[in-house]
């Protein structure tokens, strides 16, 4: 569903991301974590084709990302950490432009049934500039949701959102994932990823420090016991590599 092999990222010569290889199936959901500056939302951005990458290969779908963008960009939902809302159209009018662009069957039937999900059946007619900072990521995520995407995408999807907002986003999640649909989730809420992710891939200045499922991971850090938390992890994974004697491609230890 997602292949992504070799991927690179520089800015004015300046890596941002180095040789990161990856795959998401269908049905699998897998969380994207990392420090600040680790290269996590040029990744993302990547997959859906807003950023041009220096060097590797990137699909969805089987489609190249470079090659056939259209192809992508149907089959695929991003929720960046600050959605790109329209100020001065409503919540139906957002979702409406979004049937629209997908020609979404049986849109209005959709649409309220995010809507009451999302509970924002009562906003329909208020602007998005009128809408907290919860609302308007509740909302981001109903016209992401419209098209029914094969993949989603989403950075930081937990801003703003309060803990009733937090859990139906995770409930939805799952309910897609069971649906075949395959998902990565960019957040450094690790509680949540632990909760939810199949998978983990872990990134710190643009390098890969693991890849692989959540099990895998507290096998090879926690070797003695399977009872530490993701983020007891996190702080070993994010160490130097030379103090973890790691290949960080691979979920196996190694001697440096």
């Amino acid at each position: 569903m997602i292949e992504v092999s070799e991927f690179r990222k520089a800015y004015d010569g300046v890596l941002a991301v180095d040789r990161v290889d990856f795959q998401v199936q269908p049905g699998q959901i897998l969380g994207l974590i990392g420090p600040n500056g680790a290269g996590k939302t040029t990744t993302l951005r990547a997959l859906c084709g807003l950023t041009v990458p220096t060097e590797g290969h990137l699909s969805v779908c089987g489609y190249d990302i470079e090659q056939q963008p259209l192809e992508v960009k149907k089959r695929l939902a991003y929720i960046p950490d600050d959605p790109p809302l329209f100020p001065e159209l409503t919540v139906e009018q957002h979702l409406a432009f979004t049937a629209s662009v997908f020609s979404v069957k049986n849109a209005d039937e959709k649409a309220s049934r995010l809507l009451e999900m999302f509970e924002l059946s009562s906003k329909r007619k208020n602007r998005a500039s009128d809408l907290s900072r919860g609302m308007r990521q509740k909302l981001a995520l109903s016209c992401s949701y419209l098209h029914q995407p094969e993949v989603i995408l989403l950075d930081e999807p937990m801003t703003g959102l309060d803990p009733h907002g937090i859990r139906k986003l995770k409930e939805s999640l799952q309910s897609r994932a069971d649906e075949g649909v395959a998902v990565v989730i960019s957040s450094h809420l690790l509680a949540m990823v632990e909760d939810i992710c199949s998978h983990v891939l872990i990134l710190k200045e643009g390098q890969q420090r693991f890849f692989g499922t959540i099990s895998e991971l507290k096998s090879l850090f926690n070797s003695e016991s399977n009872e530490a938390t993701l983020e007891q992890i996190f702080f070993q994974a994010t160490a130097t590599v030379s103090s973890l004697g790691i290949n960080v491609k691979k979920t196996e230890a190694i001697a440096l």
